[in-house]
C-alpha cells in the first residue's frame, strides 16, 4: 500500500487534513488533553476541547499553537501524530508527502519548527506555503492570472492579508489579532462591565450566536452563566448583541487597519483589478456577523464572503496537491 499526499492547515483553533483523493478528511480542534504529573496525553481535538475550563487540578486542557505559529513543539508533535495514526495514511513502505500552511510573515525558525513537527509526526517530504495564497485557491480565485486578487484570512491566532498576482504574493501583511483575540476581549468585557467572570468557551458561544461587528448589524440577546466576582457563586445574566459590537470594536479596527496598509502598497493596476473583483473573505472569522460589511464600508471596496471559508486553506492544500510537481522546486530544504 502506497502512503498518500496530504495537506494540512495547521491552525490556531482548528487543524484541518485533507488526503489526496479523498477531500477533508478530519477538523478538529488545535488541544490536547496531557496529565501534567505524567506528561501522558490523554485527548485530543474534539475530546480535549470539551474539557477546556473543567479538568481536576492534574490535567491540563493545552492549546499548542499560539498566533498561527508552533508554541509547544513536542504537543504538536503528539497532536499530529495522533491524527495521522487516526487517518492511516502512512503506507506500509513509504512515508506521505504533507504540504503544511504558515502565516504570511513567520521567521525561519517558526517555519522549522512546523516542518521539523511534520517530519517527525511521519512525513516524508514537507512542502511549506503561505496561507493566504493557499486559502485565495481554495475560496476559487484563479491567482495565476496576471491581475490582482485581494484576500483577507482571519483565522484563529492570526489575519492574513494579502494581495496576489501570477500565482505569488505582491503585497501581504501578518497580524496577530483574529478570533482568539475577540474571545479575549468579550471575556474581558463583561468581566469589567458586569463583575462576572466566565470561561473561554462561554465567550466563544456569544461571538457566534449573537456577535457582530457591524454597528446595529445584529440585535440578539443570549443568557450567560458565570462566577460572579463579588459573591462568589454562580450567576446567570443576559448579554445583547450591540455590547458585543462595542466590546470587538477595537480589534476590528486594527484588521480594517491592516487590510488598508495592503492596499496602500499594491501597485495601481492591481488595485483597478481588485475594485472589479472584490475582496475574498476567508478563515472562520469570515463568518462573524458583520465582518463582510464593514470592511466593504472602510475598503470602499466589494467584499465577498467565501463559500466555506473554513475550509478554504484545507481546499487549497487539496487543489496544490494535484500540482504537487511544481510545488517540488519551492520545497524547503
Amino acid at each position: 500500500m502506497l502512503s498518500k499526499d496530504i495537506g494540512i492547515d495547521l491552525g490556531t483553533a482548528n487543524v484541518l487534513i485533507h488526503v489526496k483523493g479523498q477531500g477533508i478528511v478530519l477538523n478538529e480542534p488545535s488541544v490536547v488533553a496531557i496529565d501534567k504529573n505524567t506528561n501522558k496525553v490523554l485527548a485530543v481535538g474534539e475530546e480535549a476541547r470539551r474539557m477546556v475550563g473543567r479538568t481536576p487540578g492534574n490535567i491540563i486542557a493545552i492549546r499548542p499553537l499560539k498566533d498561527g505559529v508552533i508554541a509547544d513543539f513536542d504537543i504538536t508533535e503528539s497532536m499530529l501524530k495522533h491524527f495521522l495514526t487516526k487517518l492511516n495514511v502512512k503506507g506500509i513502505l513509504s512515508k506521505p508527502r504533507i504540504l503544511i500552511c504558515c502565516p504570511t510573515n513567520i521567521t525561519s525558525v517558526e517555519q522549522k519548527a512546523i516542518r521539523e513537527a511534520a517530519e517527525k509526526s511521519g512525513g516524508k517530504t514537507i512542502y511549506l506555503e503561505e496561507e493566504p495564497k493557499v486559502a485565495a485557491i481554495g475560496a476559487g480565485m484563479d491567482i495565476f492570472e496576471p491581475s490582482g486578487n485581494m484576500v483577507v484570512d482571519i483565522g484563529g491566532g492570526t489575519t492574513d492579508v494579502a494581495v496576489l498576482s501570477m500565482g505569488s504574493i505582491v503585497t501581504a501583511s501578518s497580524i496577530k489579532m483574529a478570533g482568539d483575540n475577540f474571545d479575549a476581549e468579550i471575556l474581558s468585557y463583561i468581566k469589567k462591565e458586569y463583575k462576572l467572570l466566565i470561561g473561554e468557551r462561554t465567550a466563544e458561544d456569544i461571538k457566534v450566536n449573537i456577535g457582530t461587528v457591524y454597528p446595529n448589524g445584529r440585535n440578539e440577546e443570549m443568557d450567560i452563566r458565570g462566577r460572579d466576582m463579588v459573591t462568589g457563586l454562580p450567576r446567570t445574566m443576559k448579554v445583547y448583541s450591540g455590547e458585543i459590537e462595542e466590546a470587538l470594536r477595537e480589534s476590528v479596527a486594527v484588521i480594517v487597519q491592516a487590510a488598508k496598509n495592503v492596499l496602500e502598497q499594491t501597485p495601481p493596476e492591481l488595485s483597478a483589478d481588485i475594485i472589479d473583483r472584490g475582496v475574498i473573505l476567508t478563515g472562520g472569522g469570515a463568518l462573524l456577523h458583520g465582518m463582510d460589511q464593514l470592511l466593504a464600508e472602510e475598503l470602499k471596496l466589494p467584499v465577498l464572503v467565501a463559500e466555506n471559508p473554513m475550509d478554504c486553506v484545507a481546499i487549497g492544500t487539496g487543489i496544490m496537491l494535484d500540482n504537487i510537481e511544481k510545488l517540488s522546486k519551492k520545497k524547503i530544504k
